[in-house]
């Protein structure tokens, strides 16, 4: 079975005097970065995210600290934990995500295909479920 969400390790040059991790468009990055935000100072019982996105490409790293990120397609669930700063998990549209479980001092960064559109966002689940399934629909 396919994963919601894949792995993309970046390319790290290791030095002594301190790693240095790239992630360039279209070449690392799988999309053209138009946005860049972070998540910090998150609590720890605290929830982020919560949305699905009708085009939006999203590749999420845990620049410091960890964080768990729960993945749906309407179908299928899963829940990953990024906790390295050379990897990040590309998010493809259509995919629900919930960011939880963050650790003291964890940062998330988010590289992001498109400029912020909110009508891009799906943000109540019940609508992503009816898109997940016209899709679906219309797919097979």
């Amino acid at each position: 079975m396919d994963s919601l969400a894949r792995f993309i390790d970046l390319p790290v040059v290791a030095d002594p005097r301190g790693n240095l991790c790239v992630a360039e468009s279209n070449q690392h990055v799988p999309f053209e970065i138009k946005r860049v935000y972070y998540l910090y100072d998150v609590p720890s019982q605290s929830a982020r995210a919560g949305h699905a996105h009708y085009a939006l490409h999203q590749l999420v790293i845990a620049l410091s600290g960890s964080f768990d990120v729960r993945l749906h397609d309407g179908q299928r669930e899963e829940r990953v934990t990024l906790n390295r700063p050379s990897r990040g998990l590309h998010i493809g549209p259509m995919t629900w995500r919930d960011i939880d479980n963050f650790s003291s001092g964890a940062v998330c960064l988010v590289l992001a295909s498109e400029h912020y559109d909110e009508a891009d966002y799906m943000r109540e689940y019940a609508d992503f479920e009816r898109q997940a399934r016209l899709r679906l629909a219309t797919s097979t």
